[in-house]
C-alpha cells in the first residue's frame, strides 16, 4: 500500500497502522530532507520511502505508476497557512497542493488499483470540509473538494472496483496545530467542545484508515468517516 504523505502527522500514525497489521507500505514525503527527519526507530525502519512532490504531475505519474498493482492507496499530503491564506496566491498554492495532488495521485494510481481486484482508495477530509475557517479559507475550501471528490471518485471507479472513501480527523496533535495547542485560549475552547475532552493523536485515525481499506468495508464507498472525538456532533 502507498500513503501519500505518509512521512509524518496523521500520515505517518496511518503507515504504522497499517505495518502493525502486517502491510508492506510505501510512504512519501515532499524532499529528500522530510524523509530523512522520520524518527529512527524499528516501526520507521519498516517502511519503504520515497520522495514525491504532489504538485509534479510527471512525478506523481513515473512514481505510482511504477506499482504493478496496488491494494491501497491513503492521500495525505497537505499545507495549510493560517492567516496567509485570504491572498489569492497563497489560496491557490494550499488548493493546489490538498485538493489537485489528491485528485493527481487518484488518477495516477487508478490502474494499478483496479489490477488489484480489491483496490481501496483512502483520502483525508477533515471538519473543515463541514465547517468555514475563516484564518483557512484555502485549507476550508480543500478539504470541502475532498469531501465532493471522495464521492464522485467513488462513482466513478466502482466499475473498476475500486472503493474510495474518506476520513475527516478533528483536532489532532501535529505540527499543523501545534500554534493553536500553545494558545491556552484556543485550547480550551477546543477541548471544551470535544465530548472525550482531549485532543486526537495520529494513531487514532489509523484505526478508521484500517477498517475502510480492508474487506470489512467491502461495501462501504463514498462515505466520509468523522474521526473527532464528537467535535461535529455539538
Amino acid at each position: 500500500m502507498l500513503v501519500v504523505g505518509g512521512s509524518s502527522g496523521i500520515g505517518a500514525g496511518i503507515a504504522r497502522g497499517f505495518a502493525g497489521a502486517g502491510a508492506r507500505v510505501t510512504v512519501t514525503g515532499v524532499s529528500d530532507a522530510v524523509l530523512l527527519a522520520m524518527p529512527d526507530d524499528p516501526e520507521v525502519a519498516r517502511l519503504d520511502c520515497g520522495v514525491l512532490d504532489v504538485r509534479d504531475a510527471d512525478a506523481v505519474r513515473r512514481f505510482i505508476g511504477a506499482f504493478d498493482d496496488l491494494d491501497c492507496l491513503v492521500n495525505c499530503a497537505g499545507i495549510i497557512r493560517r492567516n496567509d491564506e485570504l491572498d489569492p496566491d497563497t489560496f491557490a498554492q494550499v488548493v493546489d497542493i490538498n485538493l489537485n495532488g489528491t485528485m493527481r495521485c487518484c488518477a495516477a494510481a487508478r490502474p494499478a488499483l483496479a489490477r488489484s481486484g480489491r483496490g481501496a482508495l483512502l483520502n483525508l477530509a477533515s471538519m473543515l470540509s463541514h465547517f468555514g475557517g475563516g484564518l483557512v479559507p484555502g485549507y476550508a475550501a480543500s478539504k470541502g473538494g475532498i469531501a465532493q471528490l471522495t464521492k464522485s471518485l467513488a462513482i466513478a471507479y466502482a466499475p473498476d472496483g475500486i472503493r474510495v472513501n474518506a476520513v475527516a480527523p478533528g483536532w489532532i496533535e501535529t505540527a499543523l496545530t501545534q500554534g493553536l495547542r500553545e494558545d491556552a485560549t484556543r485550547s480550551g475552547a477546543i477541548l471544551a467542545r470535544t465530548p472525550l475532552g482531549r485532543w486526537g493523536r495520529p494513531e487514532d485515525i489509523a484505526g478508521a484508515a484500517l477498517f475502510l481499506c480492508s474487506p470489512a468495508a467491502a461495501f462501504i464507498t463514498g462515505t466520509i468517516v468523522n474521526v473527532d472525538g464528537g467535535y461535529a456532533a455539538v
